[in-house]
């Protein structure tokens, strides 16, 4: 099976999951009536939506490169993660009007120790989708798997709170708690909705890759560029699952282009086989460009 519909299938898999984690949880919130749960489970609806922009964007970042998008439909990706974490701090506004609510109304919690085992099922689907979601994205660099994955992780880390602050207002029966609880479980969305689209907006900027595999290129270049003189000018983006590099290379002022082009080649093989799906453009100049800060070729 090839990477880009790996990706696609487990994008198309995660939204029935997270229809189920939502069901779940919603019925461990009508077991109870806790403020806190309900927070959880309107947090799930975002999931379920987040979980569906990210399988259309995935669609659309795998169609080949056309007249109109030349360097290809990658971006489509961020695009997605972007909308996430717009609608993950939406989720936050939400919560934390639900717990407003709770806080100026008497409410009881009933049925407490259901509802903590099936919202703990519910957690623990989400861990183990997490954990799939973010290994599989990072591995095919898959922006939308990996604010997903990441999304889904948080609401882990809200899920267990959740449960841990309904375990303290049984235990003291302080009611009010679970709404503070249900506060708490709002700050923690929004700071993931921030994170996210932090992390999206440096995809749309061309972020550079990241300086391990910066190095890498840079001393693959420099491993295969024998008969040139030195490179220079060396850029690298990141769009997606392709990594986009380009750098400058000067040869000899007498060389022939067959010869030129046959450094270039040998390059591009070389890069290509460190970084996958790697796009390499090579500009070549004569001597008399070579700069001081150029790197010498040995």
């Amino acid at each position: 099976m090839s990477s880009s519909r790996r990706v696609s299938q487990l994008a198309y898999w995660s939204i029935l999951v997270a229809f189920a984690v939502m069901g779940i949880k919603f019925v461990a919130w009508w077991l109870t009536g806790s403020a806190a749960l309900y927070s959880d489970a309107l947090e799930s609806i975002v999931n379920v939506i987040a979980a569906i922009i990210a399988w259309i964007a995935i669609g659309i970042s795998n169609k080949p490169a056309d007249r109109n998008h030349q360097y290809g439909h990658q971006k489509a990706e961020y695009f997605s993660a972007v909308v996430e974490g717009v609608l993950i701090v939406l989720a936050a506004l939400l919560i934390f009007y639900s717990a407003y609510g709770a806080l100026s109304v008497d409410h009881q919690i009933v049925a407490p120790v259901q509802g903590m085992l099936v919202n703990g099922i519910a957690a623990a689907i989400n861990a183990f989708w997490a954990w799939l979601l973010i290994s599989t994205g990072a591995r095919e660099k898959s922006p939308a798997l990996l604010a997903d994955g990441r999304h889904i992780l948080a609401d882990v880390v809200t899920s267990i709170g959740v449960l841990a602050g309904l375990i303290l207002t049984i235990a003291t029966g302080w009611i009010v708690l679970d709404a503070i609880m249900a506060f708490v479980v709002g700050a923690n969305v929004l700071r993931e909705g921030w994170k996210v689209v932090a992390s999206s907006v440096d995809g749309l900027m061309d972020v550079a890759l990241d300086a391990e595999e910066a190095k890498l290129i840079e001393d693959t270049i420099l491993a295969n560029a024998t008969g040139a003189i030195e490179v220079h000018d060396i850029k690298t983006r990141a769009s997606g699952p392709v990594s986009f590099v380009e750098f400058h290379l000067v040869v000899d002022g007498s060389m022939s282009v067959k010869a030129a082009h046959g450094i270039c080649d040998r390059i591009e093989a070389a890069i290509h086989s460190v970084v996958a799906g790697a796009k390499t453009t090579i500009h070549v100049e004569p001597d008399s460009k070579e700069k001081d800060s150029g790197l010498k070729i040995s």
